[in-house]
């Protein structure tokens, strides 16, 4: 099935009672590593630590009070643990364009990317594919990201499309095929991290190759020099000190889009579907489904600001002795989707019984996340069913119970904080 297709039948529906069989996702041995329950000191203070090696680390739920997420506290992801760690590494740094459906080689150094052709910017969410898999239940394998293992940034770079076309691409091109010669196999025999994109989504206006940040060269941790921006799908795609661009009209075997990265069939109202191989029973990932965050409580009486989440990013779902009759709350958080905008945000303080529209105070373009308040009085003792839910323009909203799959992708159970008065 071809994208133009899937489109005119519109939505996939997220079925249940999958059969799932054995083994139909792997992991790569890295990712089954000890967790550290709390904060230890990374080489990027002061994220959350996951695993030191390879390096990744998680942002603070706090930090996202800031509509772009400082560089300092973007959350960190590696694959594998060989890797180039200082700037002084990448002085011969050089992006190749190449492959049997590349009509001819090209390469470019990093002055001569932004120099030979047009820069732009675009603010986009980076998720990885994997947040909030710790919070799945029953329990599946792979880093026990929490609620943030994702970031908005404002990003600056030149289009994928304007470098691919440098190349000249064959127009019976299936894919892309991309890795970084700066993050070697840790073991030998093992494949390259490497991601296949399919061509209409590498030749899309909003795919950049990025090398800056929130107005900075991007940090080591987060991609130097040039990583991909592939805006609207999750963060496995945007290839950090991207270095080899291989165009291809048949995909080679790896392990990471082979195996790894891939979803039940059906199970979520996936748009832009890539169906490599019609008779599999689960798909890649691509695009990030509906979401939202509450990131903090405020109340307007007392000043007091609480953020509901433990040291290690667990949420805290009682708040007690922080709110009284007559006060006036307001909750705050950040809501986005897959690149098809937030329609709305509501929030019920009884439990999803009623909704209010929350207000939007801030956005940047229909891949940024937007910034939402809501604010209530508290009339009556008792307890305060605070939920939060988003909703994008193509009618997707966020679910109530868990969409339970093997890699524990897609978590966008709706929040609920329970403030007793």
């Amino acid at each position: 099935m071809d994208r133009r297709t899937f489109l005119k039948g519109g939505l996939l529906v997220a079925g249940g009672g999958l059969i799932l069989p054995k083994l139909s996702v792997a992991y790569d041995p890295s990712e089954i590593l000890a967790w550290s329950r709390y904060p230890l000191k990374s080489p990027k203070h002061p994220l959350i630590v996951q695993t030191m090696r390879p390096r990744n680390f998680e942002t603070p739920v706090q930090y996202y009070e800031h509509f772009y997420t400082p560089n300092e506290a973007f959350y960190v992801r590696w694959h594998q643990a060989d890797y180039a760690d200082k700037k002084e590494d990448f002085k011969d740094y050089k992006l190749k364009v190449y492959g049997p459906a590349a009509k001819k080689p090209v390469e470019f150094t990093l002055d001569e990317l932004k120099k030979n052709f047009k820069v732009y910017e675009l603010t986009a969410i980076n998720q990885c594919s994997g947040n909030r898999r710790g919070l799945s239940d029953p329990k599946v394998t792979g880093l026990q990201w929490r609620y943030s293992a994702l970031g908005n940034a404002k990003w600056v770079g030149v289009r994928l499309k304007d470098v691919l076309d440098a190349a000249g691409v064959d127009p019976k091109a299936k894919a892309i095929v991309v890795h970084s010669s700066y993050n070697p196999p840790t073991v030998q025999g093992q494949d390259h991290f490497a991601k296949a994109i399919p061509i209409w989504k590498a030749m899309d206006e909003n795919c950049l190759i990025a090398f800056e940040m929130n107005g900075e060269e991007l940090p080591v941790e987060n991609g130097y020099p040039a990583r991909l921006v592939i805006a609207g799908w999750t963060a496995t795609y945007w290839i950090k000190a991207v270095t080899d661009i291989q165009v291809v009209f048949d995909l080679p075997k790896n392990f990471w889009y082979d195996t790894a990265y891939r979803l039940p069939r059906g199970k979520f109202p996936t748009i832009e579907f890539w169906d490599k191989d019609p008779s599999a029973p689960f798909v890649p990932i691509t695009e990030m489904v509906v979401n939202s965050l509450v990131v903090k409580f405020v109340n307007n009486n007392t000043k007091r600001t609480i953020y509901p989440y433990e040291v290690d990013n667990t949420q805290i779902k009682d708040i007690k002795n922080f709110a009284r009759m007559g006060d006036y709350i307001t909750v705050m958080g950040v809501a986005y989707d897959g690149g098809y905008g937030i329609k709305m945000v509501e929030v019920s303080v009884d439990g999803g019984k009623t909704w209010q529209e929350a207000k939007i105070i801030k956005s940047d373009g229909r891949y940024s996340w937007v910034q939402w308040e809501h604010t209530f009085k508290v009339e009556k003792k008792g307890v305060y069913k605070v939920m939060a839910k988003a909703s994008n323009r193509m009618g997707q909203t966020q679910t109530f119970e868990l969409i339970w799959n093997p890699a524990g992708y897609h978590n966008n159970v709706v929040q609920t904080f329970n403030l007793y008065v």
